[in-house]
């Protein structure tokens, strides 16, 4: 018997497909009319905020064709909550207007392709990254984007072609290769997967979201092509339709454009689906036996490309308590008294994820590169670079947003790089980044000698781990040094020595720029 992967199961789905008796709407008085239209908007506000359950999300959308007008979908905790989403909308005067012409039910799922490690390992030896690209596939967030475009789908048990003869390695070499194509439509394309297997005549249903459906016909058309779509896939019908907020279900009632011009999908409140921060997918690992290939490298079963929201982020590791925030924000004070950049309250705050790799820098960089293109998509994406040590054979990939879940994001999708060796600041003491400089051209070697001085410095000083010089590949003027203390105190000791005031004063006449610190602990 072939082996079938391991899998875990997250939140339920709910696509809740209704038509609109639109005779009866025409000949209804106007106060039923304003009836419906309140208490549709009331039951749509209440789930778009998540008030019936502790977490999830739901959107409404306007659908086309002859198969539905209006596209409900609901992620819950439980299927009991999906229940009771599903009959709260048959309470309200909407409803009386409405026939249910289809529903699809069916629970987001990670498998074992995602990683061994994440199923039989210890859970605290999982990366950082891997925990919350899981964790965002199976508590997704619904995208903001305009379009959707829903169906259902099955692996063929055919004579021929029979997916589930087929062992492990050859399913995950096939989802592998899928994902190759689905990867050229990252930041385009962002998707939920959910397993249907027990609960639908299907096994999975694929939910797609693009600002221009153009990018939806292409993905789907090209994946027809892939071994893994044109033996093994089968497909159902299609659904397709548009977001838009609550407040514009009148318009649409109306037969009047939606979303309104006055309100667009992404601008209205209940775009968020309760999930806190949870950037989503990223294209890590791989997704269980799902349909389709992911967006980066060996992401075998994300459907087309992203794995869901893509990243929103920037130059600073923020602490998780209040407290730390706070300790943070004296030692921003001193550092800005030094005339160092560090983020709030003495500017933007910036954020970072970085990643150190001990991969041949080449094939580093073309990775690297490819992703690069992809987070270019996002106006949040500030820069994504690999900078190498000058003095022992690492490199560091540093990726810089405006947002701080944007760099949890892209976290996900840069784990997966070749020969990752850690993560600043999930490592044991002090981690900092240290200072970013860009250099004069001119003053470039002699800012590498004083290095070579102050790390001579450092290493005698009590609490210092090591510290890299790191250059970015690209340009050999922008640097950052990377330093790990066994505490913040210890970090804060030289911060404030008269030795690293002299080499601040000193830099002023040799950098371009002002110099930003940015801390990972």
């Amino acid at each position: 018997m072939a082996q079938p992967p391991q899998t875990d199961e997250g939140w339920y789905v709910l696509h809740d497909l209704r038509t609109v008796d639109w005779d009866a709407w025409r000949e209804a008085p106007a106060h039923e009319r304003d009836r419906a239209v309140r208490e549709g908007m009331e039951y749509l506000e209440a789930h778009e905020s998540v008030s019936d359950a502790e977490e999830g999300g739901s959107a409404i959308f306007a659908t086309l064709g002859h198969k539905s007008d209006l596209l409900l979908i609901h992620l819950r905790p439980t299927l009991d909550d999906l229940s009771r989403a599903e009959r709260q909308f048959e309470r309200t005067a909407l409803a009386g207007f409405c026939e249910q012409t289809s529903s699809y039910v069916s629970v987001t799922e990670v498998s074992g392709y995602v990683s061994t490690e994440y199923f039989d390992g210890d859970p605290d030896d999982v990366d950082a990254g891997l925990r919350r690209y899981i964790e965002g596939k199976l508590k997704p967030e619904l995208p903001d984007d305009g379009y959707v475009s829903f169906y259902p789908m099955s692996k063929r048990r055919g004579e021929t072609h029979n997916w589930y003869d087929l062992d492990f390695e050859e399913r995950a070499d096939l989802m592998a290769e899928h994902g190759k194509t689905g990867k050229e439509y990252a930041g385009k394309i962002k998707q939920i997967i959910s397993s249907s297997v027990g609960f639908e005549a299907h096994e999975w249903g694929v939910t797609l979201f693009a600002d221009d459906p153009v990018d939806i016909k292409d993905i789907v058309y090209e994946m027809r092509f892939d071994d893994v779509s044109s033996k093994y896939g089968e497909f159902g019908d299609f659904h397709v339709g548009r977001r838009f907020p609550p407040r514009d279900l009148g318009a649409f009632l109306e037969g009047e454009m939606v979303p309104a011009a006055d309100g667009p999908a992404g601008d209205h409140p209940h775009a968020q689906s309760g999930t806190g921060d949870h950037p989503h997918g990223g294209s890590h690992g791989t997704d269980g036996d799902s349909p389709h290939g992911s967006g980066h490298g060996a992401d075998r079963d994300s459907p087309h490309g992203e794995g869901g929201h893509a990243p929103h982020g920037d130059e600073h590791a923020h602490s998780e308590s209040e407290a730390d925030e706070a300790a943070d924000g004296d030692i921003r004070g001193e550092l800005a008294d030094l005339n160092i950049y560090a983020g709030q309250p003495h500017g933007e705050d910036v954020y970072a994820t970085v990643l150190y790799s001990e991969a041949d820098v080449a094939e580093l960089f073309e990775e690297v590169a490819d992703l690069r293109e992809s987070f270019d998509h996002y106006p949040t994406h500030v820069k994504t670079a690999v900078y190498t040590a000058t003095d022992r054979d690492r490199a560091a990939v540093v990726s810089i947003w405006d947002t701080e879940s944007a760099a949890e994001t892209a976290a996900g999708f840069l784990s997966e790089l070749p020969d990752v060796v850690e993560r600043a600041g999930e490592e044991s003491g002090f981690g900092t980044m240290g200072m970013f400089y860009t250099t004069k051209p001119e003053y470039r070697e002699e800012f590498v000698d004083r290095f070579d001085a102050v790390g001579e410095l450092l290493s005698e000083m009590d609490g210092h781990h090591d510290t890299d010089l790191m250059v970015n590949r690209e340009e050999e003027t922008d640097m950052f040094i990377a330093s790990q203390w066994r505490s913040k105190d210890d970090a804060m000791a030289f911060f404030r020595s008269d030795d690293f005031r002299e080499t601040v004063q000193w830099g002023r006449d040799v950098l371009a720029d002002r110099p930003r610190h940015v801390f990972l602990a």
